[in-house]
């Protein structure tokens, strides 16, 4: 495919990447933003790109990974250091309009829902709360990755039951 043509298919997709772009972003000036970001890694990647496969679904990759690394760009410049000795990095709170569980009820409910589950179901959650990775907990509890997903979901689903009166409406 020549450069000329690569172009042509690029650009006969700008309607289809500004949707996607919007339904990442949720905002029309970033989304417009995510599409140039798109169009410039598309062409100097180009090369990158196989011919005969799926323009579409190539271009949709690099928005999706563009997007995705903007945000945890975006996170790691709202990490501040707290001062303490201990060091620990802090997120700053994005005010989001919305009221958070912990906020709006005590965490000694949220902690004591969760201390009553079964330690199999338990002990996989905290791990995960605490920032573990599937596979992280799955080698510490020498678990297949599956029945760790697994146990983590169906740990969700219990304590949405049983802090029914407690979710926000």
């Amino acid at each position: 495919m020549t450069a000329m043509e690569f172009n042509f298919k690029l650009i006969s997709l700008q309607d289809n990447l500004k949707s996607f772009a919007l339904s990442l972003t949720s905002n029309y000036n970033e989304a417009q933003d995510l599409v140039q970001e798109t169009f410039l890694k598309a062409i100097k990647y180009k090369d990158q790109f196989a011919e005969k496969t799926n323009l579409k679904a190539w271009t949709y990759t690099i928005m999706k990974n563009t997007f995705i690394n903007n945000y945890r760009r975006s996170v790691k410049q709202n990490t501040t250091f707290d001062s303490t000795q201990d060091l620990y990095f802090l997120n700053s709170s994005q005010e989001s309009g919305l009221e958070s569980p912990e906020s709006r009820y005590g965490s000694n409910e949220i902690i004591k829902a969760i201390s009553n589950l079964e330690d199999d179901y338990r002990r996989p959650f905290e791990m995960h709360i605490e920032g573990y990775k599937y596979k992280e907990i799955a080698e510490e509890l020498e678990l297949p990755i599956g029945t760790v997903k697994s146990r983590i979901f169906f740990t969700r689903k219990k304590l949405m039951e049983v802090l029914q009166d407690f979710r926000i409406n």
